[in-house]
C-alpha cells in the first residue's frame, strides 16, 4: 500500500524506465538504419553518453504514451498526484479503495480516458471537478461507496457515458438533467435514500439495467414503460405496495427482483386510503372534450403549451371505457394473476371515480394463459418467481 508521497516517486519513476526504453529502443532502430554508416553513427552515441544522466528535472516534462491502464486501488492515497497527468495515453484509471475526497481538475488532463473508478472513497458532491464534461471519450464512472448526496450536475453533462454506478452513496435526488445521458446503458442508484425517481429517467431509452434497490421508493414513475430496452429491473428492499400498471409492458425485461417490499394486502389497503382523486379543471375537461371527440387542431392554431398540453393525453386503461385523462385521474390499486401462480398489486389508472375498474384486457390474456408457449406469459413467471 502506498500513500500520496510513495506514489509520486513510483510514478517518476516508472516513467523514467520508460523513457529509457523508449530511447535505447531508438538507438537499436538508428543503427539498424545507419548500415554501413555504424562509423559514424558511433561518433554520434559517443556525444550523447559524454552528456551524462538525464536529470530529474530534466525528465519532469517527459509523459508516458505507452501505458494505456494505470492500477492504483487499494492504497492510502489521500490526493492525485499531478504526476498521473504525465501518463497521457491512459484509456483506464482505477482509483478504487482510497481515501480519496477530492479529484483534482488536472485528471481532465487526460483526453483518452474511457473508464475511470473512484468507488470506495469519501468524495462529497464537491468533490468531483466541474468541467468533467471535457473528458469526451468517457464511457465508464463507477462512483458507488462514496458520500455523495445526489446526482451531480456535472455528471449530466458527460453525455457519451455508457455505464454509471452509483450505488451506496447517501443520495436522495436525481436531477431532472439526467435526460441528456442518452446513451447510458447502466445505471446503478442501489444501496442510496431515494423516495422517488424522476419521469425524466422514463427518457433514457438505451437503457438496459437500472438498479433502484435498497432505497425508500413507494413507487415508481408510469414512464418506466417507455425504457423499451430494458431487461434487469431490481426493486428489492425498497418500500413499494405497488406496481405501475405500465410494468407488463417490458416484454423484453428477464430480470425482475421484488423482493423485501411489502407487496401484501394490508399495505395495499393503507396506500389506497391516501388516494386521491383531484376534481378536473376547465383545462382538463375541455382537452378530453377535443380528444374524444376528434376536433382538429394545428400548432397554429393553439400556443405551444397547450398544444404540448393535448399530446400528454393517455387513455383510460379500462377496457369498456373510451376515456382520457391528463392531470387528473383516479389511481386504482388491483391484484393482478400472473400465470396462475403469482399475485401482484398494479397500480393503475382510470379517467373518473364513476369509471368500472374491470381488470384490462392485456391483464386477462396474461392471467388465464396457462400454456408454457405463451411467451410473455413465461417470461414473466420466469422473472417475478425466480
Amino acid at each position: 500500500m502506498l500513500d500520496t508521497d510513495s506514489l509520486v516517486v513510483h510514478l517518476r519513476n516508472s516513467i523514467r524506465e520508460q523513457h529509457l526504453q523508449q530511447k535505447c529502443e531508438s538507438l537499436r532502430t538508428s543503427r539498424r538504419k545507419g548500415g554501413d554508416r555504424g562509423g559514424e553513427g558511433g561518433g554520434g552515441r559517443g556525444g550523447r553518453d559524454e552528456e551524462g544522466p538525464e536529470s530529474e528535472d530534466s525528465t519532469d516534462s517527459i509523459h508516458d504514451t505507452v501505458t494505456k491502464k494505470l492500477l492504483l486501488q487499494h492504497n492510502m492515497l489521500l490526493s492525485l498526484p499531478f504526476e498521473i497527468t504525465r501518463f497521457s495515453s491512459l484509456v483506464s484509471l482505477d482509483l478504487s479503495n482510497n481515501n480519496l475526497t477530492h479529484v483534482n481538475d488536472f485528471l481532465l488532463q487526460l483526453p483518452d480516458l474511457q473508464a475511470l473508478y473512484l468507488q470506495n472513497n469519501n468524495l462529497a458532491d464537491d468533490g468531483l471537478p466541474k468541467e468533467l464534461h471535457t473528458l469526451t471519450k468517457l464511457r465508464e464512472l463507477n462512483l458507488s461507496g462514496n458520500k455523495l448526496t445526489r446526482v451531480l450536475p456535472q455528471l449530466c453533462e458527460v453525455v457519451g457515458l455508457r455505464y454509471l454506478y452509483l450505488g451506496g452513496n447517501e443520495i436522495t435526488e436525481i436531477l431532472p438533467e439526467i435526460k441528456a445521458l442518452q446513451s447510458l446503458q447502466v445505471l446503478h442508484l442501489g444501496g442510496n435514500l431515494l423516495e422517488t425517481v424522476p419521469d425524466e429517467l422514463g427518457e433514457l431509452h438505451q437503457l438496459a439495467a437500472l438498479i433502484l434497490c435498497d432505497n425508500r421508493l413507494r413507487s415508481l414513475p408510469r414512464v418506466i414503460s417507455n425504457l423499451t430496452r430494458l431487461r434487469s429491473l431490481l426493486l428489492h428492499k425498497n418500500n413499494l405496495c405497488c406496481l405501475p400498471v405500465c410494468i407488463v409492458k417490458l416484454r423484453g425485461l428477464a430480470e425482475l427482483s421484488l423482493r423485501d417490499n411489502p407487496l401484501v394486502t394490508r399495505f395495499v389497503n393503507s396506500c389506497a386510503r391516501e388516494i386521491m382523486y383531484n376534481t378536473p379543471s376547465l383545462l382538463e375537461l375541455a382537452a378530453r372534450v377535443i380528444k374524444l371527440k376528434k376536433l382538429p387542431y394545428t400548432s397554429e392554431d393553439l400556443p405551444r403549451n397547450l398544444v404540448h398540453y393535448l399530446s400528454s393525453g393517455q387513455r383510460c386503461v379500462n377496457p369498456k371505457c373510451k376515456g382520457m385523462y391528463f392531470t387528473s385521474c383516479v389511481e386504482h390499486i388491483k391484484f393482478v394473476d400472473f400465470c396462475g401462480m403469482y399475485r401482484l398489486p398494479l397500480m393503475h389508472y382510470l379517467c373518473s371515480s364513476r369509471c368500472s375498474s374491470k381488470t384490462p384486457d392485456y391483464y386477462r390474456a396474461l392471467s388465464e394463459s396457462d400454456s408454457e408457449e405463451d411467451e410473455p406469459a413465461a417470461r414473466m413467471k420466469r422473472v417475478l418467481l425466480g
